[in-house]
């Protein structure tokens, strides 16, 4: 797998944007941000990235399962946030893990735990590495000796499947890809697609309460874990198997987004469904935000439970091929596996009828229509297309959050307003978009998308002074900090003030009885220690 991905950035070497996609897509940014159009930067060939030798030797009893091989340390020391991808782009890999372990059992696990506590050695689980939020990023706490990345791409098969139950036992280092090729044979699926489905796996999805690409009912990992098993430095544990309970504080409902402050997550017990076998979709416009917002909640609380409901502001929408730049459009959609769906995306389109929609298309049948291939395509590209753009000048990122419907509107104004303010001071030109992801009946989880000129040399600061600007305004609004992308390092200040001082309390006290020593994934979730 890992022969082809890139070292500094997103995915595959040899795959890219659509070159007729991309050249539209950078001649329209050009245009709106007076940006020149000119011959991307290229990375610095892997050779020639400057590489710290490793900070201390290994003993005989994990030194066959590590590498100091220097693709698996330069591709272990980010993740792929934009701040990821700048240094990664420039070359700048101050900080890289001093081994990658790929372990192949739990012993190797434990192993790897008594050396590190020995040896006073950070342990950095790692999974598919897609995170954003600085996940998997090597401590810089000096405390620490060093760090080994502990790659889970060895524990990757299903051990297990109780069709009488619909449910699988996968170990936690398996991709989706492989996950759903696994359960083909049984004409069942997980139904848990992210965008980083691809390059990440089940057990980072269940450490970052991960959420998938399903509008509602089902859209994060959290409704799909029945039971986890993982080895943290107080030995083995795992959860009873169960389909509900009342008895106490659930323990994999705390292993959930846990983030590897605990152990690793070694396998895992989820629900499957039946592989959906009939779909219809349809495409509203509403030329009013408001209504648009309006309807898009009354479908959320009607018990429809659609599996696309996605709203697209009017400038978002225009430029990905799916509005006239004047209209928010709605992508809604309906799949089962018992039988057609025609009627219950009927009963959706009337609940928006007094909110002014105009249905554009309707598809019957196994086809998705053209706006929903639209959609699909530009939301699987979209990490490839944001990377390229980063290497001709143009910043353009995403942050996401949930709040309930009361706030939405005063939220969305005041964030927006401030944001593009932020933009025009820090970038100079560029704007801000909405869509959501993802609608419960008590709130939606919108997902901005910014995009503005970057000055060569400065992306990291024009970021973080964006990023920053809008995590205050979320977080004093309200709203959650992060809906589906995890806390990791970089949320962590803002988690702080999300959460009650109670909790960070039982959070902290948790990880000492656990991580006495404190060497899983120091500063992620709860600051590391300093003495």
């Amino acid at each position: 797998m890992n022969k082809n991905r890139k070292y500094w950035g997103w995915g595959y070497e040899d795959q890219q944007v659509d070159s007729r996609a991309l050249k539209k897509t950078v001649s329209f940014l050009c245009q709106v941000l007076n940006v020149e159009d000119k011959i991307a930067q290229s990375p610095l060939p892997i050779e020639q990235v400057a590489l710290r030798a490793p900070r201390f030797q290994l003993d005989n009893t994990i030194k066959n399962s590590c590498s100091h091989d220097r693709f698996d340390r330069l591709s272990h020391s980010y993740g792929k946030s934009t701040n990821d991808i700048i240094r990664g782009l420039r070359g700048e890999f101050p900080n890289p893990p001093d081994y990658v372990a790929y372990p192949k059992t739990e012993e190797e696990l434990q192993n790897l735990i008594r050396f590190a506590e020995e040896n006073t050695v950070a342990l950095i689980p790692f999974g598919g590495g897609s995170s954003v939020v600085g996940g998997v990023e090597p401590t810089k706490n000096t405390y620490f000796k060093g760090t080994i990345s502990v790659d889970m791409k060895h524990f990757d098969q299903l051990m297990e499947v109780d069709k009488t139950s619909r449910c699988a036992k996968f170990q936690a280092g398996i991709y989706g890809p492989a996950l759903d090729a696994a359960l083909k044979p049984y004409n069942l699926t997980l139904r848990h697609f992210p965008q980083s489905y691809e390059f990440s796996t089940l057990g980072g999805w269940i450490a970052t309460r991960a959420g998938g690409h399903y509008a509602s009912l089902y859209t994060h990992i959290d409704d799909l874990v029945e039971s986890v098993r993982m080895v943290t430095p107080q030995g083995a544990t795992e959860t009873r198997r169960l389909p509900g309970s009342g008895a106490g504080p659930s323990e994999e409902r705390f292993i959930l987004g846990s983030e590897g402050i605990f152990g690793f997550i070694t396998e895992a017990w989820v629900k499957l469904q039946d592989a959906p076998k009939f779909r219809n979709t349809s495409t509203l416009l509403f030329k009013n935000y408001e209504d648009a917002v309006n309807a898009t909640r009354k479908i959320s609380q009607s018990g429809l439970y659609p599996s696309n409901c996605r709203l697209v502001d009017p400038l978002e929408s225009f430029s990905m091929g799916l509005g006239d730049g004047n209209s928010s459009v709605l992508l809604l959609g309906f799949e089962s596996a018992i039988g057609p769906v025609d009627e219950k995306l009927k009963q959706a389109i009337s609940l928006t009828q007094e909110f002014n929609a105009q249905q554009v298309e309707e598809n019957k049948g196994q086809a998705h229509t053209e706006n929903a291939d639209s959609w699909k395509q530009s939301f699987l590209q979209a990490p490839y297309l944001r990377d390229q753009l980063l290497q001709m000048g143009i910043l353009a990122e995403t942050f996401e959050t949930a709040i309930t419907w009361d706030k939405f509107h005063e939220f969305h104004n005041t964030l927006k307003r401030e944001v593009q303010k932020c933009i025009k001071e820090t970038c100079g030109s560029g704007f801000i978009t909405c869509r959501f992801t993802h609608v419960y009946p008590d709130g939606p989880a919108p997902y901005f998308t910014v995009v503005a000129k970057a000055e060569i040399g400065k992306e990291l600061e024009q970021w973080q002074k964006i990023k920053e600007t809008a995590s205050k305004i979320i977080i004093e609004m309200g709203a959650t900090i992060t809906h589906h992308h995890a806390v990791g390092k970089d949320h962590r200040p803002y988690y702080e003030h999300q959460r009650s001082s109670f909790f960070t309390d039982i959070l902290t006290a948790s990880k000492e009885k656990v991580d006495p020593k404190g060497i899983l994934n120091p500063d992620v979730l709860v600051l590391g220690r300093t003495e």
